[in-house]
C-alpha cells in the first residue's frame, strides 16, 4: 500500500523577467497543501537576469 501524502509539486516562475521581456526562469519544489493554502513566493536566482528575483507559484 502507498502512503497518502498532502505534499504536491509546484512550479515557481520569475515574475520580474516577464515584465522586462526576457526569458523566465522556473523552479520546481514541493509544498504541503493543507498547511500552506496560499500561493508560494520565494526569492530565487534567475540566470537570465543574473540576479535574485521574486518567483511566484503558477498553475501547472
Amino acid at each position: 500500500m502507498g502512503r497518502k501524502t498532502d505534499r504536491i509539486t509546484i512550479t515557481l516562475e520569475c515574475s520580474e523577467a516577464r515584465k522586462e521581456g526576457k526569458t523566465v526562469s522556473r523552479y520546481t519544489t514541493q509544498k504541503n497543501k493543507k498547511n500552506s493554502t496560499e500561493k508560494l513566493a520565494l526569492r530565487k536566482y534567475n540566470p537570465f537576469l543574473s540576479r535574485v528575483t521574486l518567483h511566484k507559484e503558477v498553475k501547472a
